[in-house]
């Protein structure tokens, strides 16, 4: 596997609870977590990551589901890829690494991770980042004809009787490239290694299934998971990051949508469309740096 990350960062599988979690770890200082989106691995991060173990270490991680960690089998219910689960993995994880307590940021999917993860694990999370989203529950209970045009796959793949299974693995290389060139606009180009990973891994039969389980969740349990904390709120500080260009930068008041969400928000948009960390990185990671260091 070539992969476009520094040889400083060691690869190793832990196992959170039975699920086979792969991460890479670098740097010295305290810790952050990176997690990534659909449909991508821990390499969305390859340009961020070296930057920030300047002064952190820095744990990458692949979902559940998603690169080279457990793929395993959904259950009816939808609660084996809910949010929850997938951020239990995560703070399981950390801890394995000798980290009770870590800054989290994430990506699309990540974020939502992320998310859930500073709700179900105040004690743990320290700071948390959120790229290019807004709280899923926000999504559903204010989607309109705009957002489903433009995030058309949320519903798709949420399709039973294996139809989303089935047209994607006819394919998946072309899914995964389509899905992502359709949403880059201008900034750093992909890097070839990267996106041949993600290929790579996407045309796996059950990552393909594992992802679509992915938002079955959000559809289902996690949106229950979401209103049950309706009064919750996020007790750490929280920074947004959001493409100018991207669906959610133009179509959402994103602060002002998270701060209904947190008590403590900052944020600002990236000259990117949705891929921040690999369209924008050099501001991707003085953002973070920045946040993780206030």
């Amino acid at each position: 596997m070539s992969v476009p990350l520094p040889s400083a960062f060691r690869y190793r599988d832990v196992d959170a609870d039975g699920v086979r979690i792969h991460c890479a770890v670098a740097g010295e200082g305290p810790p952050v977590l990176l997690l990534h989106g659909y449909p991508q691995t821990h390499l969305i991060w390859h340009h961020v990551a070296p930057v920030l173990t300047l002064a952190h270490t820095v744990v990458l991680a692949d979902l559940r589901g998603y690169g080279d960690s457990g793929k395993p089998v959904s259950t009816s219910d939808n609660t084996t890829y809910s949010k929850r689960a997938m951020a239990r993995d995560q703070v399981s994880v950390m801890a394995e690494l000798g980290f009770d307590r870590f800054a989290v940021a994430g990506h699309d999917r990540g974020g939502r991770v992320a998310h859930r993860m500073a709700l179900d694990h105040p004690d743990a999370v320290t700071r948390l980042a959120v790229l290019d989203i807004v709280p899923t529950r926000h999504v559903y209970e204010h989607a309109d004809a705009a957002f489903s045009k433009a995030y058309y796959h949320w519903g798709f793949l949420t399709a039973g009787n294996g139809i989303p299974e089935r047209l994607i693995g006819g394919d998946p290389e072309f899914w995964v490239r389509a899905r992502m060139t359709a949403r880059h606009r201008g900034g750093v180009a992909f890097d070839p290694a990267a996106l041949d990973e993600y290929v790579r891994c996407f045309s796996d039969p059950a990552a393909i299934s594992a992802s679509c389980a992915d938002y079955r969740a959000a559809a289902t349990i996690d949106l229950e998971h979401d209103r049950a904390d309706a009064a919750r709120s996020v007790g750490c500080p929280v920074l947004a990051l959001w493409g100018a260009e991207s669906f959610v930068g133009r179509h959402y008041d994103v602060l002002g949508v998270w701060r209904a969400y947190a008590g403590d928000v900052r944020g600002e948009a990236l000259p990117s469309d949705h891929y921040l960390p690999e369209e924008a990185p050099d501001r991707t990671a003085a953002a973070l740096g920045r946040f993780l260091e206030a």
